[in-house]
């Protein structure tokens, strides 16, 4: 089995346009990305797959490889999936999906989410981390993931869930586990293939979570637990923040 990392990098976001060329600590983020990527001891190649002659730009210019895809694909999974294509793919390799706005990812969840296509019932996997404050378990933002005894995902909401029906909700985290949602996915080709040609689904509209629409259409996610916490940088006052940050800590801080 053949894996390979594929970083969908847009550069026309809608709260912050170029972010994967914000630059954290001298070096344009697709970069830091990148690198942190093929520290992986799992991954065969690393494939940036952008819609921008300017990100191409800069990625050839750290002799990274890179794909130039379709600029109206409506998701990082249809990115990725074109960038697979032109890679030559076979139906039994192995695409980890890896967010172009986490420059900080430890190369560890790579290697974990990996793991868990040695099951070969494995269709797609994605990571989550251990909820522990209030806070997250409030915030809309965060995606929450409910697990079953097989380690799969049973769904995926932007809501506190499970709601514990007995106990005051300030107590909610001391009643049962929460999980948040890490975003990084992997998928078999021969399933991502699929994957693209699926309609939206009603939970998918409502929760606006893409995940929601491969559950709605019977797939199974597979799902591991991380202790690293991840940090995407999706608006211009996280990109200050974690540039402030990055000036005062060390790297090594943000990765694990």
């Amino acid at each position: 089995m053949e894996i390979y990392g594929i970083i969908p990098a847009r550069y026309q976001s809608t709260r912050l346009p170029g972010k994967p060329l914000a630059i954290i600590g001298g070096k344009p983020m697709i970069q830091r990305v990148y690198e942190q990527c093929i520290k992986s001891g799992v991954l065969k190649s690393v494939t940036v797959a952008t819609d921008d002659e300017r990100i191409a730009d800069i990625v050839k210019s750290f002799n990274g490889n890179v794909i130039l895809t379709n600029p109206s694909h409506p998701s990082g999974t249809d990115r990725c999936f074109e960038a697979a294509q032109k890679l030559g793919l076979d139906n039994n390799a192995v695409v980890i999906n890896i967010q172009g706005d986490e420059p900080f990812i430890n190369p560890e969840q790579i290697d974990l989410l990996a793991g868990c296509f040695d099951n070969d019932d494995t269709q797609i996997a994605t990571l989550v981390k251990t909820i522990t404050n209030a806070e997250d378990l409030d915030n809309p933002g965060i995606a929450k993931v409910v697990v079953g005894a097989n380690n799969n995902a049973l769904y995926f909401s932007r809501s506190p869930i499970p709601f514990v029906r007995n106990a005051a909700k300030e107590n909610w985290l001391a009643e049962n586990i929460y999980y948040k949602h890490i975003g990084i996915y992997g998928y078999t080709y021969k399933v991502l293939k699929q994957l693209v040609d699926l309609k939206q689904s009603p939970l998918e509209l409502a929760e606006s979570l893409e995940q929601l629409r491969w559950l709605e259409h019977g797939f199974n996610i597979a799902v591991k637990v991380t202790e690293y916490e991840n940090f995407a940088i999706d608006t211009p006052t996280t990109l200050k923040l974690l540039t402030k940050w990055f000036s005062i800590l060390q790297f090594d801080y943000f990765c694990g």
